[in-house]
């Protein structure tokens, strides 16, 4: 058996038709609320990769490699450093989608892997109204594929401001221990902490922490959280104020949104306000049960291979898949295989009576229709 490496993994059948059936979904509603796609290279300078935030832990874990000239190479970890490129120049708001494979040179675990997928949007020039906009998009999008969960928000201006007026110094450790905390515990968390900050601090921060967002109201960021959550209630979306989401990453500058399989937030791309939020499409491809619409047809030509050409090249116009085979006993075995829900036959005998046996696989079910009735019953 030929394994693959480590973190990395093949997807065929019926995972890789889920996996598309999501990303349809996905592409669907980016384009609705006026995303335009993009494509970016995988490999870029290490330079380039790592920008300012070389010590955050996701830009530590990136691949790195050499190319022929000796030049340092690394692969993308995450495609929101690569808007800095194509950003440039770009009329204001600019919103794009884009959805391929990230790297992680880290370790591997159930739910953790070195290549995976992102499906990311992003709006650079971006308000308020448009972080609303992207939250209602993915509100949307989890009910589409019948995943229930709420969306948590948090900001960062709030959380810092927190941080600073309880006199804490080295913000950016202990942003990074807060998201920590679900993975982590609480008690793994205080006792990092207490590596730098006194018992007593600590106990304040961890209830302080616990407040509705009404205790927040003096701090940076309470007024831009507030409004959010407000537009969001205009479109009838639910959203969290949690203020133990902080994001890993240490570009985000102002609101941070996070749900299973899901997250993102507000950040500066070439000194430009934007947003955007991440979805992980093998986490979503593991929370739904969504699956893909097979509709295959497979066509078993007995010695009628003209006419079984045809009927098939009709099916095809009308956005039906065909496969066509001319071994009923193997064929029978193949459409069982691949899970294709129907087959038609035909022979000498359908050729007579001007109608194709047409067989539902799942039922077992036989019954001779002729071509406009077969083709309107496949539309």
């Amino acid at each position: 058996m030929i394994e693959t490496v480590k973190g990395f993994q093949d997807f065929t059948g019926e995972e890789a038709e889920k996996r598309e059936a999501i990303i349809k979904i996905l592409k669907k509603n980016f384009e609705l609320y006026g995303f335009e796609p993009a494509e970016t290279p995988i490999i870029e300078f290490e330079e380039f990769v790592k920008g300012n935030n070389e010590y955050d832990e996701a830009v530590s874990d990136i691949f790195r490699l050499k190319d022929k000239g000796n030049r340092n190479l690394a692969l993308r970890y995450e495609f929101t450093f690569q808007l800095k490129r194509i950003a440039q120049n770009k009329k204001l708001p600019y919103k794009r989608y884009q959805i391929g494979p990230v790297f992680r040179d880290e370790p591997t675990s159930s739910n953790r892997f070195r290549q995976f997928t992102q499906c990311d949007i992003d709006i650079i020039g971006s308000e308020t109204k448009d972080e609303a906009e992207i939250l209602v998009l993915t509100s949307k999008i989890m009910k589409d594929l019948g995943i229930k969960s709420v969306i948590q928000v948090n900001n960062r201006k709030l959380i810092n401001s927190l941080i600073k007026s309880l006199g804490i110094e080295n913000a950016e450790f202990v942003l990074r221990e807060i998201d920590k905390i679900d993975k982590q515990g609480e008690d793994a968390i205080k006792s990092n902490l207490a590596k730098f900050i006194d018992k007593i601090t600590i106990i304040k921060l961890f209830k302080t922490l616990e407040k509705p967002l009404s205790y927040f109201k003096k701090l940076e960021g309470y007024k831009e959280l507030k409004q959010l959550i407000d537009l969001c209630k205009l479109y009838n979306v639910e959203v969290k104020f949690n203020p133990k989401i902080v994001r890993g990453l240490s570009y985000y500058n102002g609101t941070v949104f996070e749900m299973p399989a899901i997250a993102g937030g507000s950040y500066l791309i070439n000194g430009i306000q934007s947003t955007g939020i991440s979805f992980g499409l093998e986490r979503i491809s593991q929370l739904t049960k969504i699956k893909s619409e097979n509709k295959k047809i497979l066509v078993i030509s007995i010695k009628q291979d003209d006419k079984a050409i045809k009927l098939a090249e009709k099916l095809r116009k009308q956005q039906v898949p065909c496969i066509i085979q001319d071994k009923v006993s193997k064929a029978l075995d193949y459409a069982n295989s691949y899970n294709i829900p129907y087959v038609i036959f035909i022979g000498s005998e359908e050729v007579k009576k001007k109608k194709y046996k047409f067989k539902d696989m799942k039922t077992g079910k036989e019954e001779f229709l002729n071509e406009k009735d077969l083709l309107e019953r496949l539309k």
